[in-house]
């Protein structure tokens, strides 16, 4: 139910996490000039003209990528039972969790294997702000369970 703010929320999260799916989450740069990055499908190295090489696919964090969008674009339409939805959206924290851990362990990990440095970018934060998100929505949620169970109370 749109009406409600952490449907608002739930749906910025969606827009957020969808935009993970497209470009590289994290780019690095070597000491001879090729970009490494970390996409969607895998860690690509970029080297002169040579084009787009896929060094390594990261299953687990394409996983995570896809079940991300899909648990949060749910979590909207679960008004109904509060319950439900916070379940839901403490799942989606934890996987945004992960999330972060997990970039942050193949970043270190490009890191070290390619002796490079991390290029800052806007896309390094989306997972920090999908997380904040997340959790306005987890407040408000429980905000609006605790006032129907207040409500129940007076009955």
């Amino acid at each position: 139910m749109i009406q409600r703010i952490q449907s608002v929320y739930l749906l910025l999260t969606t827009l957020f996490s969808g935009l993970f799916l497209s470009g590289s989450l994290l780019k690095f740069r070597n000491n001879t000039g090729d970009i490494i990055s970390i996409c969607f499908r895998g860690i690509y190295r970029t080297a002169g003209e040579s084009g787009n090489n896929l060094t390594e696919k990261l299953i687990p964090l394409s996983v995570i990528l896809i079940m991300i969008p899909a648990v949060s674009f749910a979590a909207i339409f679960l008004y109904r039972n509060r319950k439900l939805q916070l379940k839901i959206t403490l799942a989606f924290i934890i996987l945004v969790i992960v999330l972060i851990l997990l970039t942050a362990y193949y970043g270190v990990s490009v890191v070290n294997q390619y002796s490079c440095e991390i290029i800052p970018g806007i896309k390094m934060l989306q997972p920090v702000v999908t997380l904040v998100l997340a959790v306005l929505a987890y407040r408000g949620i429980k905000k609006d369970e605790e006032r129907v169970r207040s409500y129940d109370r007076l009955r």
